[in-house]
């Protein structure tokens, strides 16, 4: 290790997980984003609560001056909001402050924030000597610069010179944000129309992969779908015989498909699907049968007999997945739920199977289940889902509550009059034609309720957050 890597590893630094992306992806961009945007340019935002010691009117001018530096490049804008329900919601907290990620003291983390998916948020550590346009103590501006990049759905650059790399650097008289920043931002919320240009540039972006706002088939009130499974960092959705591509944004232009032709000798309406990362195949279920894919080939010597391959487990299950907290294998069946271990002998022990009330909050005879790539497992029922924490070993408590609607959240569907179309509406939506204070407002005058900010990382199961421990209920688990 050379001496300027020590140098950078001792500086101060931001408390979001870096994710900087595949090697390919990086020789044509350094920036690195989340996947997630705000669906309006119209931003709120409040300062809940405020670092000792310090002027509330500069903390004020402080923040509105970092927000500043993003709405310079784009069409967004950021106003202060004293009361209601906000986008953004910043406030200064020490030690445990609440959401699993404590601040260390002085030094070592400054600051977190949530992306937008995860509601925004910016939490700074108020054991920080916060200064303003001074080299001593640490200058509010430029951190809550960085951290609001993360709350428009920026993840860390590679580039050292950028705001968005994760190391604070000091104080710098003469701030201006970085061309790969501007890249960064432009490419989610575009240029703006009596803004500042880009500036010129060697450098490839890649376009967002498109999406389809309103599939009428997944967009349909009280939807049942059959199985959900992320496989090669792409998540796919079935029902019937077709299957649909999801991202970010919702739905994958050219979708659905016929599953015959996305996995060739698979039928359709399967029970249930996932992939284990142990050896990277994806197994599907349908009846006493399952079988197993590499990519999207089918093994040879598939379909197999459930009894035979998977002792101990049901046939026609409701759902399964393999979840992270201890990476074994779970089957859900009417009220019961399974867990499989193919290293134990028997892979299924005596004492299953066990009641679903021991997850609590989630209900009896699921459609699907998935452990997505956030970290959060979900559980989905007649056109609802769950989102269910395995921090506190519960489905969350939020508001808009769960379950939720699947339809606006996970499938994009923009349109949620409930009329005319059948598409959905949000279940907590007021039955008239005017948003409500706190809604999100989309280009085409339709609005659905914010979601409430959460854990912007899961918690350390797999290094997201080094040295953190989970609450012992976690460990009880195991051996459920």
């Amino acid at each position: 290790m050379d001496d300027e890597t020590k140098e950078v590893m001792s500086m101060p630094r931001c408390g979001v997980r870096d994710k900087i992306g595949t090697a390919g992806r990086a020789r044509r961009r350094r920036y690195a984003l989340q996947g997630s945007r705000w669906r309006v340019k119209a931003l709120t935002y409040r300062i809940s609560s405020y670092p000792r010691n310090v002027k509330r009117s500069e903390v004020d001018a402080e923040l509105a001056r970092a927000f500043n530096v993003w709405s310079e490049y784009t069409d967004l804008t950021f106003t202060p909001k004293a009361s209601g329900q906000v986008h953004i919601d910043v406030r200064f907290a020490r030690g445990e402050h609440g959401d699993g990620d404590p601040f260390d003291g002085p030094g070592g983390t400054l600051a977190h924030a949530y992306f937008p998916v995860y509601g925004g948020d910016a939490h700074f550590d108020d054991a920080e000597s916060w200064t303003f346009r001074s080299y001593r103590g640490t200058n509010l501006f430029q951190v809550a610069a960085h951290e609001f990049g993360h709350s428009l759905g920026l993840s860390h650059s590679d580039v050292r010179a950028s705001l968005m790399a994760p190391f604070y650097r000091g104080y710098d008289s003469s701030f201006k944000l970085h061309e790969d920043d501007i890249q960064a931002i432009q490419s989610l919320y575009g240029t703006g129309k009596s803004k500042n240009k880009r500036p010129a540039s060697a450098q490839v972006t890649e376009a967002p992969e498109k999406t389809i706002p309103n599939d009428p088939e997944l967009c349909r009130s009280g939807i049942k779908i059959d199985a959900i499974f992320t496989e090669s960092s792409s998540t796919y959705l079935f029902k019937g015989d077709s299957y649909w591509k999801l991202t970010e944004d919702g739905v994958a232009a050219g979708y659905p498909r016929s599953i015959s032709s996305g996995w060739p000798g698979l039928p359709g309406s399967i029970d249930a699907a996932f992939t284990y990362s142990k050896n990277g195949r994806t197994y599907f279920f349908k009846g006493s049968q399952y079988y197993r894919f590499s990519g999207k080939t089918m093994d040879d010597g598939y379909p197999k007999m459930i009894s035979d391959g998977f002792q101990g487990i049901p046939s026609s299950v409701d759902a399964a997945f393999v979840w992270s907290g201890n990476g074994k294998i779970y089957f859900f069946k009417d009220g019961q739920f399974y867990r499989f271990d193919p290293t134990a002998k028997p892979p299924v022990k005596s004492t299953y199977p066990k009641p679903i009330a021991n997850w609590a909050g989630v209900p009896d005879n699921l459609d699907a289940a998935l452990q997505y790539t956030n970290g959060y497992t979900y559980f989905f029922k007649g056109g609802q889902y769950y989102r269910f924490n395995d921090r506190t070993f519960a489905v969350d408590s939020a508001d808009p509550p769960f379950p939720r609607a699947v339809g606006p959240w996970w499938f994009g569907c923009n349109t949620m009059n409930g009329r005319g179309s059948g598409m959905m509406q949000h279940p907590l939506m007021k039955n008239n034609t005017s948003p409500q204070e706190g809604d999100f407002v989309l280009d085409t005058g339709e609005y659905f309720r914010p979601p409430m900010p959460h854990y912007h990382d899961p918690p350390d199961y797999h290094g997201y957050h080094a040295g953190y421990h989970a609450p012992y209920n976690y460990f009880n688990f195991y051996d459920y």
